[in-house]
Order: structure tokens, then sequence, then C-alpha cells
């Protein structure tokens, strides 16, 4: 595989614009090598250098920047083509930005403004991927700092919470007698023991004993006094910690229970491990581009036969970067959360939804078969129980607690279908409302679901009879099944506006109420015909098809932008071919339509059965949600790589007080 392939292929996506531009450096190189091929040509070698003239200039001013500083390597006079210097900013004196500029004589690259080309652009790619390292770093040392004073707040807890001769007051602590105090520094000693060799060796070197003495201070452990000044975190993820943030009495203060330590140890390991795995995405980011600017400097060796790369790469190793240890893919393990590892690769997917329609099938036919066989003909009631067995089945697999058939992502998809569910009491995430989403297409299986407990549950399948239209609590249940999809939908809407504080949550709370009116407008319809009702049903679902249509295409896809470079869709796609992007927006809105079919009063026709045609009136609704998923998770990924995010932030086991947030 060739290097820009592989490059590509291993760069963090969420951070693709923060990486080397191989590509376009590569096509400046051709030129480059187009230009040494034409100037073999005796005559426009001749042209080139009569037509061409420069006056030697070896630096170039920048506003705002002085105070050069040379690093170059040391090598000799001769064989310096370049020279790398580092801007040093008049505001702060720190390293700024890094400008090479030619050490030959003018007359010998005449006509060479590739090269002039060339360097600034790899310039200016690599401050930019220093300047992102750099940011990058400081947050990782800040973060370092953050979990270093949560780890010193977990060991004064653990040595409270296993030292019952320490006791606890309702406004500080203090130690009850000295085995507290002996278990400190019984500790402090252990940590000392090898500086304290140290000494005696060097009795005679007071001022060093002097200095060992304060690191000695430095490190030495925390002291239990620091659970004065931190509360356990309780973020509003559970129905408990909900209601606890909302009462004012509630009381975050810390019980020294065993249980809240185990708790403070998970979060930790959680924090930690995260932690490292954004040590090793930014140790991968410093590799992968060190790696893309030597082979690009040997490239351009190689294209002008020059030694360019020494002085560069030398300048690359000694800057912060070198200092530290095209396929339409989507991020969708970070997006929605899974567990590294654990996520269902396209395989699994199609391998699953494979295996569920040959189940199917195979109910299908087995019941078709029974009809058929005059020898089971006369078992009408054991055929009709084919369905719920098939149900019962999947039902089995959902909550089988066995480790098999992808128990991780049963786990989590039943932890999405219970938070959607208890939406108020909840955080709600992405996992959680794109779930809800999925839902909202599936009220024709959520009714069949209804019609399923009705009709096995009052046992109409042994007279082969339907009495479930005829009750009033099947009629009732049909509003409910209808409208709770949206509900939730709403209820979260509602749940982020009040946490985030964004009016579009507000909008989009709107825009679900507006559907269950719809919705309900229209199963009144379905059960109880009138001019009233059609009128009103009509008119409803028109408002929310064109908002839900405007929402999906501008909110949802990020689409529709009239001053994108991509007139009408958006600066950034995965998808080479824009005819994609319009077809999908046209699809979307001629699918949304599907309820004209309830209004018009079309309940079948001349060719095809009625149940036939809710069947695919049902499956263009799947259609078009499944289009929908596409492009949604497609533009979730760009904001991810708009924003440069790559890791999931970890919820920490203690809160500091604010004086003492400057420690």
């Amino acid at each position: 595989m060739k290097f820009g392939k592989e490059f590509s292929a291993q760069l963090v996506h969420e951070w693709e614009d923060a990486y080397m531009d191989y590509e376009a450096l590569k096509k400046i190189l051709k030129a480059i090598s187009h230009f040494k091929r034409l100037e073999k040509s005796p005559t426009l070698a001749e042209t080139s250098r009569r037509g061409i003239k420069r006056r030697p200039s070896l630096y170039r001013a920048f506003s705002g920047l002085t105070s050069i500083c040379k690093i170059s390597p040391r090598i000799k006079a001769e064989d310096e083509v370049i020279l790398v210097n580092a801007m040093r900013s008049e505001e702060d004196g720190q390293e700024g930005r890094y400008h090479t500029t030619f050490l030959i004589p003018s007359e010998q690259y005449a006509g060479h403004s590739d090269d002039h080309l060339f360097f600034e652009k790899l310039d200016d790619e690599f401050n930019k991927v220093l300047n992102f390292y750099k940011k990058k770093v400081t947050d990782v040392l800040t973060e370092a700092q953050d979990l270093n004073k949560q780890m010193e707040a977990l060991i004064a807890l653990r040595i409270k919470v296993e030292n019952p001769y320490i006791r606890a007051s309702i406004h500080g602590l203090d130690v009850a007698n000295d085995a507290g105090r002996e278990q400190m520094e019984a500790i402090s000693e252990v940590e000392m023991s090898a500086e304290s060799s140290m000494h005696s060796e060097r009795q005679d070197e007071d001022d060093e004993e002097k200095q060992i003495d304060e690191k000695v201070k430095k490190f030495r452990p925390a002291s239990i006094d620091v659970l004065n000044r931190v509360k356990m975190n309780m973020d509003p993820h559970t129905p408990v910690s909900t209601i606890k943030a909302i009462l004012p009495s509630s009381n975050p203060a810390l019980s020294f229970s065993k249980v809240e330590l185990k708790k403070a140890e998970q979060r930790i390991i959680h924090a930690f491990v995260e932690f490292h795995h954004k040590l090793r995405m930014l140790k991968r980011y410093s590799f992968l581009n060190l790696l893309a600017f030597s082979k690009i400097l040997k490239k351009y060796d190689k294209t002008t036969s020059r030694n360019t790369s020494k002085s560069y790469m030398h300048m690359v190793d000694k800057s912060d970067l070198g200092t530290n240890d095209a396929r339409y893919r989507i991020n969708y393990a970070f997006i929605f959360g899974f567990k590294q590892g654990t996520e269902m690769s396209y395989r699994d997917v199609l391998l699953l939804g494979s295996g569920l329609a040959v189940l199917m099938f195979g109910g299908f036919l087995a019941n078709l078969n029974m009809e058929m066989d005059p020898e089971t003909q006369s078992y009408e009631a054991l055929a009709e129980l084919v369905p719920l067995a098939i149900l019962i089945f999947l039902f089995l697999i959902i909550f089988c607690p066995f480790n098999i058939i992808y128990r991780s992502s049963r786990i989590f998809l039943i932890g999405c279908a219970f938070h959607s569910l208890a939406t108020p009491f909840y955080k709600v995430i992405l996992p959680d409302f794109f779930l809800a989403d999925q839902v909202t297409s599936q009220v024709q299986a959520l009714r069949n679901l209804e019609f399923y407990i009705c009709y096995y549950g009052w046992g109409d399948f042994k007279k082969r009879s339907n009495s479930c239209q005829s009750s009033d609590v099947y009629k009732t249940f049909t509003y409910i099944v209808a409208i709770v999809p949206y509900w939730i939908r709403f209820l979260q809407s509602i749940r982020r506006l009040v946490e985030e504080k964004d009016r579009m949550h507000a909008y989009n709370g709107l825009k679900y109420f507006s559907t269950i009116v719809s919705v309900a407008l229209r199963t009144t319809f379905d059960l109880n015909k009138s001019t009233t009702l059609r009128i009103l049903a009509a008119v409803t679902s028109g408002v929310a098809t064109i908002a839900n249509t405007y929402w999906d295409m501008v909110i949802d896809w990020g689409l529709l932008r009239r001053d994108s470079k991509n007139r009408w869709l958006r600066d950034k796609l995965l998808v080479p071919h824009k005819s994609v992007y319009f077809v999908a927006m046209v699809l979307n809105a001629i699918l949304r339509l599907a309820w004209l079919q309830t209004v018009v009063g079309v309940t079948e026709l001349p060719f095809l059965h009625g149940k036939a045609l809710v069947a695919i009136i049902a499956s263009m609704e799947i259609i078009r949600r499944g289009i929908w998923n596409f492009f949604r998770l497609e533009n979730e990924h760009l904001n991810n790589v708009g924003n440069y995010r790559a890791f999931k932030s970890v919820p920490l086991p203690f809160n500091y007080d604010d004086e003492d947030k400057s420690l």
C-alpha cells in the first residue's frame, strides 16, 4: 500500500483537518517533476534563464514576528540548501512560526517558483500541525493535573473509610486519636526512605540536603484534610441523581462509606483508561505526521536531486512535535459511545439482518405449509401460533443473559430503550434520542405488537377471528402506541432545553408537538370518518411534514447551505457524488408524504390487499429512516471533525470547592 493511502487510513478522522495535507504537497512535487522534464529541452532551458531574472533574497518580512533563531543542523556549508528559522513573537518572545529560506544563488533556481511554493506550503502545514499538537498537549497536561487532584482525594477517602479511628464532623474532619496520624506518617516514611538513605551518604553536603528535604515535602501524600474541600459529583444521569440535583436540601457531601469509595474508584479507573486512550491517539498523531514530513521531503530530494530533508527534519525533531513519545468511513463507534472492541461491524449487522430475514421467511413458509397440507389443516390454532413463537424467540434473544449473540450490543440496546422510556429522569445523550427517532418510524410495528397482544391474549387465534377493532380499550391503546414515540422525543427535547439552554431544542420540541397533534388527528380520522376530521388531519399533517422535512435537511443533515462552497449542500461531504445528496433530499420529502394515504382514504388497491398496502407504506417509512440515518451520522461525524472531538468526556468522582480550584 502506498504511503498516501496508508496515511489517510490510519489518521484520527475527527482530527483530519489538523493533519499534514500530504496530497497537496504531492501535487506540487508533480509540478516540480514536470518542470524538470521540460527543463531537459535546451530551447526551454535557455528561455527560462533569459526570461526570468530575480534578485537573491534570503529572508522575508513577517509582520509582528522578529528575533529569528537558526535551528538548522550542523552540516557542511556546501551541502546546505535551505535554512529553517524559528520566528519569535514580539508579544511573548515564544517561538511562533517556522520559515524556510533557500541558501543557493537565485540563478540556480530561476524559474523554479514551485520550489518556493513547496516549502511555503510545507511550512504552513508544519505550523498548523505543531500548533494543534501544542494545544492538545496543553489540554492533556491540564487533565493530568485534575486527575492528580482526584487521586489525592481518593487516597484520603480510602484512608478515612478503611481506618475506623478517624471520625468526621459535619463541618470538617478531625483526628480522634494518634492512629490516623500514625498511618499517614507511616505512608510518608515509606516514600521518604529512599531519600533518607541519600542523607546518610551526604552528611557533609548541607545545601543538597536542604533541597532533598524540600522535594520530600512536595511528594508527601495528601492529608485527609483535603476531604474538607471536596464533594461527590452528582451528574444527573439517573433518576435518583436527577431528583437530588433538583432538590435544594440534597447534600452531596461525602459519607465515607465503602459503597461511595467503590464508586469513586470505578470512576477514577474509567477516567484513567480514557486518559490513556487520549495519550495513545496523541502519540499516533505525532508519529504519523513525523513520518509524513519525512516521506514528502525524501520525495522532494529525489525529485530535485538536493539534500533538504536532513536540515528540515532536524528542525522537526527538535520541535515539540518530535520531542514527545479516502474512504467513506464514519466513526460511529465513537459517536454512539460503544466500548472499544464491542461494536458490531457491517458484517455482523449484515449477518444478523440476514438471519432474522431467514427466520421470518421460514416462519411464513411453515405457516403456509400447515395451511395447505391436508394432514395439518385440522391444527388451525397451532398454525396461528407460528408468528407468536417467532416473536417470543426474538424477545428471548434480546433478553438472553448469556454471552452469546452480541451480548454487549443487546445490553446497550436495552439500556438505551430504558433511558428513553424514563426520559425525564435520565440525561439525554445521542444513542438515546437516536433510538427514539428510530421508534417514531416503527409506529406500524408497534401497532402490530398491540394487535398480537389482543389477538393472542384474548384467545381470538383459536377461533381465527378478529374482535379487537370493536374494543374501546384497543382503540385507546391505538392512540397511545401512535403518540408515545413522539412524546418521548418531545420530553427529550425539553430535558435538553433545561440542561443546555439551547433554544434549538425548544424548536425541536415544537416540531414533535405538531407531529403529536397530526398523528392524533389522523388516528381519530382513521377510526371515525368525517369531513371535519379529514380537513384537520390534512392541515396539521401538512404543517408537521413541512417542519419535519425542513429539520431533516437543514438541521439533522446540515444541507441547503446557500453560502457553502458546494452549492445548496455543505462545505464538507463524505460522498464524492453531489447528486446523491440531492436525490436523498427529494426521496426524503416524497416518502414523508405517506400520510396522504390515510387522509385521502386509499385503504386498498384493485391489485393489492389493504394489509399489503399498509405493509408497503410502513416499509417506505423504514427506507426513509435508513436514508436519514446515514446522512444524520455523517453530519454528526463532520461536527466532531469540525470541533476536533475525538474523546469521550468522563465524569470524575470528586468536585473541589471553588476556593480550591486554583490549587
